[in-house]
């Protein structure tokens, strides 16, 4: 067991750092591919503090490293692919915003759902496992996103 990590890609070095890090502030888009669970959906930077998704406009002190350097260098207007973590999209019954159930894994305490947007795209949502709900449901979210994450569209 370690305090640090590294992850390397192809021979190097890509980030060095605690696993809060890497999982949090992932200085690629390999290692957010690599570290933990999460999806890639497509934004719009608008500012230095915001980028817009499907889901709302994120704003944030910590807006979005885009393969190392500001988002707003991108210039606005840019299109970006925006990581969600689980834990980024919360269950809220009372979200205006809704997302179809089409996968469940059950994990004791809480449930890891895949929802479908209305896109078609999908999220990842972890929910407390007394929130039992069945596929084909459609569930209330919103967005609990504390630092952004983006990379330039490829």
């Amino acid at each position: 067991m370690a305090d640090r990590i590294g992850v390397m890609h192809q021979g190097r070095l890509v980030q060095w750092g605690s696993a809060y890090d890497l999982y949090h502030r992932p200085a690629s888009r390999f290692v957010a591919d690599f570290i933990g669970q999460g999806v890639f959906l497509p934004g719009q930077v608008l500012s230095e503090r915001e980028v817009a998704v499907e889901l709302g406009t994120l704003r944030g002190v910590d807006l979005a490293q885009c393969d190392g350097a500001s988002c707003l260098a991108l210039g606005r207007g840019a299109a970006v692919d925006v990581l969600f973590r689980p834990d980024d999209i919360v269950h809220d019954d009372e979200s205006p915003v809704r997302a179809e159930v089409v996968r469940r894994a059950f994990r004791g305490a809480e449930f890891l759902y895949t929802l479908k947007l209305d896109s078609g795209r999908q999220v990842l949502c972890l929910v407390p496992s007394h929130h039992n709900h069945a596929l084909g449901e459609r569930i209330g979210i919103r967005l609990a996103v504390d630092h952004v994450i983006a990379f330039a569209r490829a």
